[in-house]
């Protein structure tokens, strides 16, 4: 879905394509940008993020949009598939000066027609909470810095709760802010609550309550993601030192971690049932964990740049299963973003209590340079438990990808289809031991196998197909380092921390395809539509099949 890691324009940009449920439409008059539309110059400039809510407006269209271009931040109503944008009225616009919005999120629980929290997180790393209804401008956490200089990667609203919220840091730490508590005019004082393995939990030292109520520091480097589990009890967090740790929110105990093939972990998203873990990163894959398990069951590849986002679409995971389709080959992969709900009735007596549900948009899945995603269907042939999307963005997929409809008697695991440069091949002895071991936890995904990769030559293909050159060699590059606890990476490769690509099946793409000229950074999916952005701040909607019917691409 965007162009060659160098830049290298392949193919024309696509305005639709197919996928197994039918023909997705981009939507023109449905775009979003910058009032002017002049494309953004994205050069040392933050992701463009997005997000939505919902106001539950009488007149049946209260669902809003928020994104960032540069230093601008904008409000919109949101018409989706029914009425063209109006660029010319924003309902809210702010210039900043000095700092850029990095992340943002809605408080869903709290939003009506007449108020709603909107969570900033900057590049200076202050957080603000606006209400863009309202034009006002609340509160304003770390204003003077004293807390964490570093910029803000993630900021979350806690689920279920009016006032607690969650925000990550490049250092590495994480923060637990209340809303209706002040920062102080010192920096804080802590004191050791919980310590793990690569992790510690730190409580504010003050006589009285102030922010943050918790300080989380997570491995080493940037802490560049984390996600609630869709209960809201459990929390993922993705790590420049390569590591996934999941831990129970509440009790502040690890629950099981996993490391990248190599390089820097960047996205994380959760499936709706909340049964599995995605992540995506430097190692150019897409790595699917379960959460039941604590070990990897899958791997994606095809990309040839660092996986940015991840995501599952939860309004095609429950299609019927029927013959595979076959897709002709094209420039990029698709990529996923997942509107989910996050529900949680878990309360931190300690800290604030919480009310019960909580609806919200969880965003993931884009690549660090031009990008593209590939959306992989479930397709499988023993199974009858409903399939599971999962897409990975890479910044330019060959537009050669093929998809091979696998075998009809597979045991128990269906064949991959196949990439270019690689040959399909029956699995051996080794492989049918892992089918036995993994087949549970795998026949929920599509273009899934376990292969010989010895007879594949896969080191080979790894290396064609994926960009060795981000990562460095030198070992003081600390960011790309694993944890103190881990220095050595042969140490965990062959693990069940990271095992070898030969050890676990592959997830390949179905469809590739081109949508932008810039790196895409957002795509979130909707009932009606698909969402996505690429880093020259336009913000498109694509019709999914069935939904638009007048729309002459």
């Amino acid at each position: 879905m965007a162009a060659e890691g160098g830049g290298k324009e392949m193919n024309e940009i696509k305005t639709q394509f197919t996928t197994r449920e039918g023909l997705y439409k981009l939507l023109s008059h449905s775009e979003y940008s910058r009032p002017n539309r002049v494309p953004f110059n994205s050069q040392g400039s933050n992701p463009v993020r997005v997000s939505f809510v919902n106001v539950n407006d009488q007149s049946g269209n209260g669902d809003r949009l928020c994104f960032n271009v540069g230093r601008e931040l904008y409000f919109y109503i949101y018409k989706g598939v029914r009425k063209a944008a109006d660029l010319s009225k924003p309902i809210d616009k702010r210039i900043y000066k000095g700092t850029q919005p990095t992340c943002h999120d809605f408080n869903h629980l709290t939003a009506t027609a007449e108020s709603v929290s909107l969570l900033v997180g900057f590049s200076a790393g202050q957080v603000q909470l606006i209400d863009p209804i309202k034009k006002e401008t609340s509160k304003l956490f770390n204003e003077e810095r004293l807390i964490d200089k570093s910029r803000v990667t993630c900021v979350k609203w806690v689920p279920g709760s009016e006032s607690l919220f969650l925000v990550a840091h490049s250092s590495g730490n994480m923060y637990l802010y209340n809303v209706e508590h002040t920062c102080g005019t010192t920096a804080p004082h802590y004191q050791l609550l919980k310590q793990g393995e690569s992790f510690a939990v730190h409580t504010c030292k003050s006589k009285s309550t102030r922010n943050p109520l918790l300080k989380w520091t997570v491995g080493e480097g940037a802490l560049n993601e984390f996600a609630f589990s869709p209960d809201g009890k459990f929390l993922a967090c993705v790590s420049q030192d390569g590591f996934l740790r999941v831990f129970n929110f509440d009790s502040v105990e690890l629950h099981g971690t996993m490391k990248s093939y190599f390089g820097g972990l960047l996205c994380v998203c959760w499936s709706p049932d909340g049964k599995y873990i995605v992540t995506g990163g430097e190692d150019d894959l897409v790595t699917v964990w379960s959460f039941v398990d604590c070990r990897v069951i899958a791997r994606g590849h095809g990309h040839k740049s660092w996986v940015s986002v991840v995501a599952f679409d939860p309004y095609t995971t429950s299609v019927e299963e029927s013959d595979p389709m076959e897709f002709s080959g094209s420039d990029e992969d698709f990529q996923d973003l997942h509107f989910g709900r996050d529900r949680a009735n878990s309360t931190q007596s300690r800290l604030s209590k919480r009310n019960s549900t909580d609806s919200r948009p969880v965003n993931i899945l884009f690549p660090h340079q031009p990008l593209s995603r590939a959306r992989t269907h479930t397709n499988v042939m023993n199974a009858t438990s409903p399939p599971a999307g999962s897409g990975g963005t890479n910044p330019g997929s060959n537009g050669n990808s093929i998809t091979t409809p696998g075998n009809s008697v597979p045991p128990p695991l269906p064949r991959s289809n196949s990439l270019p440069h690689s040959a399909v091949s029956n699995a051996g002895s080794k492989s049918s031991v892992m089918d036995g071991a993994i087949a549970s936890g795998v026949s929920k995904f599509a273009t899934l196998s376990l292969h010989d990769r010895k007879e594949r030559h896969h080191e080979k293909d790894h290396k064609r197909n994926h960009s060795m050159g981000h990562i460095s060699s030198k070992s003081s590059d600390k960011l790309n380092l694993v944890t103190k606890t881990k220095t050595d990476p042969a140490k965990t490769l062959g693990t069940p921390l990271c095992p070898r690509m030969e050890d676990v099946p592959l997830l390949e793409p179905l469809i590739c395809k081109k949508i932008a000229h810039e790196r895409l950074t957002v795509l979130i999916f909707l009932e009606d539509c698909i969402v996505t952005a690429c880093q020259e701040g336009f913000i498109c909607t694509w019709a999914r099949p069935g939904k638009v019917v007048s729309f002459n691409p």
